[in-house]
């Protein structure tokens, strides 16, 4: 399972959400945890690329208008995946 930790600007990213968009970007982080468990690519919907803005940095598309920016770091645990989130939002995370 992959370990993570969140900045605090996506935390208040977070809190901002509505409960509706929390769902949507739960399921699309189930999504992209389950492709990195599989050890595959990331799937096609989750639109996962690069984030030309900062270096080491990607984008997740978890709705229509709904955006996530991560990292990948250090695990704690060897051999481990980990995911430092960065923001989430809409497109407007693009912005900051």
């Amino acid at each position: 399972m992959p370990t993570y930790e969140r900045t605090p600007e996506f935390l208040k990213d977070l809190a901002l959400l509505t409960p509706g968009q929390r769902k949507q970007f739960e399921a699309g982080v189930r999504a992209l945890v389950e492709d990195l468990k599989a050890n595959r690519p990331f799937r096609a919907g989750l639109r996962v690329k690069r984030f030309h803005r900062r270096p080491n940095a990607f984008e997740m598309s978890w709705a229509g208008d709904g955006r996530a920016l991560f990292e990948f770091g250090q695990s704690p645990i060897q051999g481990e995946t980990h995911i430092i989130w960065l923001a989430v939002g809409t497109h407007d995370i693009f912005k900051r």
